[in-house]
């Protein structure tokens, strides 16, 4: 619990990016393979990463950038409307392939055949696995060459942990029902619920109420009208 705790008050939306600050639930394979690539211990040319937003894997493509910067490695980042270079040296992070246009589609099927001989590691995301991406079909192939993992969404009882952690980092005191709501009722992405924890908190303290089911229920009321 200590360890799980510790994980959970380093995810602020002010934080950059690391392993040590996403919380893995059923997704520890993909993160052990991510620090493998990070140190060049990972056999693999090709790294594909897909899953819904908000399911971490844009924070997973910037922590795997910074973890191999802090072992010596060339790596960059890139996302959609970045260009995208014509020379393939070290790691290249690619984040929503999805909206690559015409010409960094054609860049990344050629940064893609350069890792394949020797040149770095491709590492790139999207929202769905690689054959039901609108891309270029030889592209959409390439992807899928390589390690393919689909992100696995946090557990009830993951999301619950975590928000009950995240007030504990507050000095905030959630009961049960109101865990139980913010589950039921707003977004289920971890940086959503954490990010609900936060307003929340300082919610009740403009209005120097404490955190109750009728309280979120003015809250997410005042959002709306707003």
């Amino acid at each position: 619990m200590a360890a799980l705790r510790q994980l959970v008050l380093n995810i602020r939306p002010e934080a950059a990016p690391r392993f040590d600050n996403f919380m893995p639930g059923d997704n520890l394979e993909l993160l052990l393979a991510l620090d493998a690539l990070a140190r060049g211990e990972l056999p693999e040319a090709v790294v594909y990463i897909w899953g819904s937003p908000g399911s971490g894997r844009s924070h997973l493509l910037l922590a795997t950038v910074a973890e191999a910067g802090q072992h010596g490695r060339a790596a960059r980042h890139a996302e959609a409307g970045e260009a995208l270079p014509d020379e393939l040296d070290g790691l290249l992070a690619v984040d929503d392939v999805d909206r690559l246009d015409a010409e960094a589609q054609i860049r990344l099927f050629s940064l893609i055949n350069q890792a394949r001989e020797g040149a770095g590691t491709v590492l790139a995301a999207g929202p769905a696995a690689p054959g039901q991406l609108a891309l270029r079909a030889d592209l959409a192939t390439r992807l899928g060459w390589g390690l393919v993992f689909g992100l696995r969404p946090l557990n009830e009882a993951d999301r619950a942990t975590a928000i009950h952690e995240r007030a504990h980092a507050l000095g905030l005191q959630l009961p049960e029902e109101v865990v139980r709501y913010l589950l039921s009722h707003g977004r289920r992405d971890l940086p959503s619920l954490l990010a609900s924890v936060d307003a929340l908190d300082a919610y009740s303290l403009s209005l120097k109420r404490p955190v109750t089911v009728p309280l979120v229920r003015d809250y997410f009321s005042d959002k709306v009208t707003k």
